[in-house]
């Protein structure tokens, strides 16, 4: 193995039926490691990871448990209910409770477990930093203001629990996840592809995005590399606007972006939940670069290219 790394491992997938669990499962399995998925139907997480042995938890009910411990080496959690959405008072309650309390009954079952797993990564999100306007902000920055950012604050102190287990524990915050079969972009250029979409607004704010290969990598980079044990950013290291991506996407794909699409429009269909995709935040991966990582994607041209079955930019 490289140095710094540790060999094959067992590892439990904690959200492993997601759109971003599902291809971490199947990444680790593709390199030979054994995956133990968790989720509240063995049926379904039997489809979603064929081969993985599955164990039935529902992260809302207790502690994780011992079973889903025995022999692993490592623990990937990536359980969270989708931040897109109307967010009524029952969606606010299901977003904070599947992250915050999901995350601490996982711990309280890792605390309870026989033998402790080697390491411990996190799922976190973007929304930490809030509103970041056009300052851009690494690892280091302070937690910013909102719902999501105290979500975030809350959910990345419980996984910080598993530290006084003596598990080597990394936290990742994730931007818009960009990959096939699910997650934001198919929503995102549904507009586009007709001919009938352009800006949000003025597009000038920021989004921070990354390809779903990437965050796989960087997953896979925490899990493996015994130097990794604080935060890092899930994100691409070239944030765009959404000017930028509108006008990409439209020149790539051959569409016209002419027509710009009121913010008040996605308040109408989501309420507060429109903050999801019109909030500005400029975030660099500062110390994920210097853990080692190399993104395949680091322009959103680069990650348009790929997801659409283009030649790669120049």
């Amino acid at each position: 193995d490289p140095a710094g790394t540790i060999g094959a491992m067992k590892v439990l997938v904690v959200g492993a039926s997601g759109f971003i669990g599902r291809r971490r499962a199947k990444a680790l399995q593709d390199r030979g490691e054994e995956v133990v998925a968790t989720g509240r139907s063995a049926a379904r997480l039997r489809k979603a990871v064929p081969g993985a042995t599955a164990v039935e938890w529902d992260p809302m009910e207790g502690p994780a448990p011992a079973e889903a411990f025995t022999g692993v080496d490592g623990v990937v959690n990536l359980a969270g209910e989708p931040v897109l959405g109307f967010w009524t008072g029952a969606k606010r309650k299901a977003i904070r409770e599947s992250r915050v309390e999901g995350t601490r009954n996982l711990v309280e079952g890792m605390a309870a477990a026989g033998t402790k797993p080697k390491v411990f990564v996190s799922g976190s999100a973007i929304g930490y930093y809030g509103d970041t306007k056009h300052n851009a902000v690494h690892e280091d920055a302070a937690a910013g203001s909102g719902f999501l950012a105290e979500v975030c604050k809350d959910w990345e102190a419980e996984a910080a629990r598993a530290r006084e287990l003596e598990v080597r524990t990394a936290i990742v915050r994730t931007g818009v996840v960009l990959g096939k079969g699910g997650g934001a972009y198919a929503k995102m250029t549904l507009p586009l592809r007709t001919g009938l979409g352009g800006t949000i607004g003025l597009g000038r704010f920021w989004m921070s995005w990354i390809h779903l290969e990437d965050e796989v990598g960087i997953l896979l980079q925490c899990l493996d590399n015994e130097r990794a044990a604080y935060v890092y950013n899930g994100t691409a290291p070239n944030p765009c606007s959404n000017l930028e991506f509108t006008k990409t996407f439209g020149r790539m794909k051959k569409r016209p972006t002419v027509l710009p699409v009121p913010p008040q429009v996605l308040m109408l269909r989501y309420g507060a939940g429109a903050s999801v995709v019109t909030t500005s935040q400029r975030v660099r991966p500062v110390r994920t670069l210097g853990l080692g990582y190399e993104f395949k994607f680091p322009r959103i041209a680069d990650a348009i290219a790929d997801l659409e079955g283009l030649p790669a930019p120049a």
